[in-house]
């Protein structure tokens, strides 16, 4: 049985959320520290993966800076996403070996970590064929995911819209995918909810999934 250690950093700037996540990467390489699971909100940034494409930030620089919103380029998979409070984002820094070195499920027990964490709210999530993430009907997406592996330990993780402003999304085209719309689980829900209570769903239901599950 695996055990995890959650580590809650409250609401934090990319940039130093990133310099904790990835000395902790190293660390677990070199096994002096657990599986961990970094829970945290960040302040506005917008971060573009591996394969983002640049023209997918349709704000202009002048705009970004007047909104006090960050522009970051990582290491993740994906495309362009926004991160921002009211968005709980999990960096995950696991070691996938031995039993579990399957990047695919890795993703798939991301998903469901957040369709879980919808249901609780009374709120049908799940997957669509060919996309990551996860989705309100196919077609309105409300958590997000881009991730990295290096020597089977994880980085960057998954973001899961609470009650984030999502008329930040119209400065990008989320995850480069022009033809899906974002909601949150307060849009869906109707209810006013608290991070620090969403945030408790998400840890019992990351620990389900990867403590608790055997391989």
């Amino acid at each position: 049985m695996r055990t995890i250690e959650v580590i809650r950093l409250g609401r934090i700037r990319y940039a130093d959320a990133l310099s904790r996540m990835e000395a902790r990467a190293e660390a677990r390489v070199r096994g002096e520290v657990p599986d961990t699971l970094f829970l945290l909100e960040h302040e506005p940034v917008i971060t573009l993966g591996r394969n983002a494409r640049k023209d997918n930030i349709l704000a202009t620089p002048e705009l970004l800076g007047a909104q006090k919103i960050e522009v970051f380029e990582t290491g993740r998979g994906g495309d362009v996403t926004y991160h921002g409070p009211g968005q709980i984002v999990g960096y995950p820094v696991i070691d996938l070996a031995p039993e579990r070195k399957d990047v695919r499920r890795y993703v798939r027990d991301l998903e469901e970590v957040m369709i879980r964490v919808c249901a609780v709210y009374g709120i049908t999530a799940g997957r669509v064929d060919g996309l990551i993430g996860t989705w309100i009907d196919g077609h309105r997406k409300i958590g997000a995911i881009g991730v990295r592996l290096s020597r089977w330990v994880t980085t960057h993780g998954f973001a899961l819209n609470v009650s984030t402003a999502l008329d930040a999304f119209r400065l990008i085209v989320p995850c480069g995918l022009a033809q899906h719309g974002v909601t949150s689980i307060a849009k869906e829900s109707g209810r006013t909810l608290s991070i620090a209570e969403v945030m408790n769903e998400v840890e019992r239901c990351f620990v389900e999934i990867f403590e608790d599950r055997p391989g």
